[in-house]
């Protein structure tokens, strides 16, 4: 048997970005390695992705979503 020295690094179709300082903070979308869109809450992402074709069934998968600069539940600048 032939295991890998490296772990196993996500490439997701979805990226959600860190916040960004506006009135009221969002987070830049990507899908495929495109920016498509601005989320102020988990469920924009959710409703560009199915735009997109994409259904999420786990927003903590990191095989369909990867959360840059925090999760799902971080909307807001530290």
């Amino acid at each position: 048997m032939t295991e890998i020295a490296s772990p196993h690094i996500a490439h997701p179709r979805i990226m959600v970005l860190g916040v960004q300082p506006s009135t009221p903070p969002f987070r830049i979308v990507e899908i495929d390695g495109q920016m498509v869109g601005a989320a102020k809450t988990v469920t924009d992402v959710l409703e560009t992705a199915a735009a997109f074709g994409i259904t999420v069934h786990d927003l903590d998968d990191p095989d369909v979503v990867r959360w840059v600069g925090g999760d799902k539940f971080t909307w807001t600048r530290h």
